[in-house]
């Protein structure tokens, strides 16, 4: 059969790589070999045809001539853009003997791999690398940027991110979307929520900010940044207060119960208003909603779950769901995640799996301080799917390590990117259109197989490709880290513990594309969950013992000082995180970026609309333009996007955020940032 690379016109069954929940089916047209046109698939159950503005201009990604064609060696300082191009050979064999003298002076841990999602092929994402790197005996990253603190905290609740199936909220008929801009980054959410709406369903957003999903929702509720928890328990006074709670539910499905009505009492709405400045009348009409709908369903987004107390936010609101029975209903309960039902497991294979290896595990927000006052140091880095001199905190502690003489840096990406501007060797990349890979979705229960579609764009090479380049020239001999795409796909799928993947093949991918995973091969949901007592645990002796409340507690956020407002750095619509942001055509799409700010906030300093303001605190500032406007609350500003370090601008906005940890999982805390703004 010809594959869909030699086939130079037609359209071609592919899915979305990026880092979004809605993982969508795509078709892709081709004339001559390249792409024109990304349209959306109708027949994906799930996304039926709709895609957003990034996807559909993705051909201008694809074959923007800043694409990197062949390897880069720097000539210049780091940071100078000076490089000259290289062979393959070379790069590998500069990369290997840089790295063999590293191991044996200072062991396999003065490397760090340093990686994420900008890519979410399962094999050229996780399991390639994680095999690669363990027979380098290299330091390990903990990979916690986007949602470790939520899961932890859903995980202490329902035991794994095991939500509502995204396709039965269609019958809901009450929808909070509780820090999650929908319209922005699940915008296949809010199509369901739309046709639900239609049915009579109502559709509430609770955030800082009247975005696009609170212009867009029935009612908007605005709450001060950081206080959701305390939102959360105000709720469950109401309902154990006025007995709206579903005692046979309770009875069967949880643990906790008794302790939790005690512990509820000193959340009583008077205090909760204060805390959150939700006005006590909307906190009870919010909870009477809530509780009389037939099912309600909750979306839970990543905002909060970036905040200090962002974990126990999660597991505080997921308790709300078992608090009136909505879990037996279909299109009730509650979803944060779905990915523990449909991530493939990609254990290590038996020739590396002997070489056991427990080597020290640095958390990847804290990467400035890894690479500035670790001991031993961090002395080389491998980067590739991330761009952490854009998306990481603390920028300039993070670009202090970059900078560094004695680092030996390798970025592997498309793009010459802030990070790969530092870097000693540069690696060019395939998109996910240049290879074969597995795609699962975080929301939706879809496996997708993506065979790849379009010729190597210069000398570009995927992630494993690479891998095993590097395997080779270090002289490695197990056969596993040699195993091709299509085996390892066909391991995880055929060969899985996981009940979900139970008669999906390999074959069955090839024909269909895309395949749905049966949610009712695992336990009874929710009867047989996997917490230590199978139940959803309002009480959790599990957190008790990591040192946290056993109960759903409010802490307030951590950041103090002299700083007057909050800032909070979120999603736009044409970016995903720093993909995009360098893109011509993307930029132009999203105008900014801006410092939203309201209107006596903006008067205080003197600020006029469309007037640039630096916005600053003692990790740094960066320059923006003022958008005045009521729909954002008063005394936190807020940005939308991660905008690229454009030559003579200064909008790296993570230079302003902190490298602390959440209270769980090891989370990012961007949104508990203070700040103070001042015209330019």
């Amino acid at each position: 059969m010809t594959s869909y690379v030699e086939q130079r016109d037609g359209i071609f069954p592919s899915v979305c790589s990026l880092d979004c929940p809605d993982t969508c089916g795509l078709l892709i047209h081709k004339k001559d070999g390249k792409i024109t046109r990304v349209e959306g698939d109708p027949s994906h159950p799930v996304t039926q045809g709709a895609i957003c503005n990034k996807v559909r201009n993705m051909a201008s990604r694809l074959y923007d001539p800043a694409r990197l064609t062949t390897p880069l060696r720097r000539t210049g300082p780091k940071g100078s853009d000076q490089f000259e191009p290289i062979s393959w050979e070379e790069a590998i064999d500069w990369i290997t003997q840089k790295w063999k003298s590293l191991i044996e002076n200072y062991g396999g841990e003065s490397i760090l791999p340093y990686s994420f999602a900008g890519n979410m092929g399962r094999v050229n994402m996780v399991a390639a690398g994680n095999r690669f790197f363990h027979r380098l005996g290299a330091s390990r990253l903990d990979r916690t940027i986007c949602n470790a603190a939520g899961n932890a905290g859903y995980r202490y609740t329902m035991g794994a991110t095991y939500g509502t199936d995204p396709e039965d909220t269609v019958y809901s008929k009450f929808i909070i979307f509780w820090g999650c801009d929908a319209v922005n980054t699940n915008m296949h959410q809010v199509m369901l929520a739309e046709k639900a709406r239609k049915n009579g369903a109502q559709i509430v957003a609770i955030d800082i900010h009247q975005n696009r999903t609170g212009q867009w929702a029935d009612w908007f509720i605005p709450i001060e940044p950081g206080t959701d928890a305390a939102l959360a328990l105000g709720m469950m006074h109401i309902l154990i207060h006025e007995n709206l709670v579903d005692e046979d539910f309770l009875s069967q499905y949880t643990i906790g119960y008794q302790e939790l009505a005690r512990h509820i009492q000193s959340y009583d709405p008077q205090t909760v208003s204060q805390i959150t400045k939700v006005p006590v009348e909307d906190l009870y009409r919010l909870t009477h909603l809530y509780a009389e709908a037939s099912p309600a369903f909750i979306r839970i987004g990543n905002g909060p779950q970036h905040h200090d107390n962002g974990g126990m936010f999660v597991r505080t609101v997921s308790c709300l769901p078992a608090l009136v029975g909505h879990w037996k209903m279909k299109g009730g309960g509650a979803l944060r995640e779905n990915g523990d039902f449909s991530a493939p497991i990609f254990p290590l294979p038996a020739d590396l799996d002997t070489q056991s290896k427990t080597t020290r595990l640095i958390n990847m927000n804290q990467i400035g301080e890894a690479l500035t006052e670790l001991e031993p140091p961090i002395r080389a880095l491998y980067v590739y799917g991330c761009n952490p001199l854009v998306v990481a905190p603390e920028l300039n502690k993070v670009k202090e390590g970059f900078a560094r003489d004695d680092l030996f840096t390798v970025v592997h990406d498309l793009f010459l990117t802030e990070t790969a501007k530092y870097a000693d060797v540069v690696l060019p990349a395939t998109s996910s259109y240049e290879n074969l890979d597995l795609f699962t979705s975080y929301w939706h229960h879809h496996i997708h197989l993506q065979q790849p579609v379009i010729e190597r764009y210069g000398d570009s090479k995927s992630n494993i490709e690479v891998f095993r380049l590097l395997a080779e020239a270090m002289g490695y001999t197990e056969l596993s880290l040699f195993e091709k795409e299509e085996d390892i796909i066909r391991q995880a799928i055929e060969k899985s513990s996981s009940p979900y993947f139970e008669g999906i093949t390999m074959t069955q991918l090839k024909e269909q594309s895309f395949i749905k995973l049966n949610r009712d091969n695992g336990p009874e949901f929710p009867g047989q969950l996997p917490t230590p007592s199978g139940k959803i645990e309002l009480y959790s002796q599990q957190l008790e013992e990591a040192g946290h409340p056993a109960l759903p507690t409010f802490t307030p956020i951590a950041e103090k000082g002299s700083y007057p407002l909050y800032f909070i750095a979120g999603p736009n619509r044409s970016f995903l995180n720093s993909t995009f942001s360098n893109n011509p055509s993307h930029i132009k799409m999203e105008k900014g970026p801006f410092l939203i700010i309201h209107p006596e906030d903006a008067s205080l300093r003197g600020i006029s609309h469309e007037d640039w303001v630096s916005v600053f605190n003692d990790r740094g500032e960066c320059e923006l333009r003022a958008h005045i406007t009521e729909r954002v609350i008063r005394g936190t500003v807020l940005t939308q996007g991660l905008w690229s370090d454009q030559p003579g601008t200064n909008q790296l906005v993570n230079t302003l955020t902190p490298s602390r940890l959440a209270d769980m999982g090891g989370g990012a805390t961007f949104f508990s940032t203070r700040v103070d703004v001042k015209k330019r």
